[in-house]
């Protein structure tokens, strides 16, 4: 088996944000599949300079009910360590909580805990996603409003791969199926210039 010629760069994640090839299975694409990840190509979109802290301390909590409460929260995730900030995510003109959050520990090996342990959690009925805050730690991110983020699901028909939800497939191509490939074109090519 060989592999693909583009593997020396290969990552199971994303290293950096690229709508093309977050929206891709292997992260080799070259053409979009969807619409979003057209508006995400399109979009401009600058990281929030006001934001403090330091983003490797710093995870991103999402798929949020909008009973949970700022108190629940903190509680839950007081858990895994010493909480340095926290932010509940709300609309600005209804106050309503968007269904995210930011949390910023003091130490890194607590943000990686909670990572690995409160993702999938069932918290007001809801299976919650946590990852690491991307927004400074992916040069070129783009959120999902854009077009852009990680982990869609397939009923949402936004497909996204890269992320925490779907890595990367590693991509191969086997010899033979070059071979075949090559063949098979060769053999269309002469049927459709005889039907012509």
């Amino acid at each position: 088996m060989e592999l693909h010629s583009n593997n020396a760069k290969w990552t199971r994640y994303a290293t950096e944000y690229d709508p093309l090839k977050i929206g891709s299975i292997d992260g080799t694409d070259v053409e979009p599949h969807d619409k979003a990840i057209v508006r995400a190509i399109d979009s401009e979109y600058y990281p929030n300079k006001h934001v403090k802290g330091r983003p490797e301390c710093t995870i991103f909590v999402s798929r949020l009910s909008c009973k949970t409460t700022k108190e629940f929260i903190n509680e839950l995730f007081s858990k895994y360590g010493k909480i340095k900030r926290f932010r509940l995510v709300k609309d600005i003109v209804t106050g309503m909580p968007k269904g995210y959050a930011f949390i910023e520990y003091e130490q890194e090996c607590d943000a990686e805990e909670a990572y690995k342990k409160a993702n999938k959690t069932v918290v007001d009925g809801k299976i919650i996603f946590v990852d690491f805050e991307c927004e400074r730690l992916l040069k070129g991110w783009k959120p999902r409003r854009l077009g852009g983020g990680f982990g869609g699901k397939k009923e949402s028909g936004q497909l996204r791969f890269g992320g925490r939800d779907r890595p990367f497939r590693k991509p191969f191509v086997l010899e033979a199926n070059l071979e075949e490939r090559s063949r098979r074109r060769e053999l269309s090519r002469r049927v459709s210039s005889k039907l012509k």
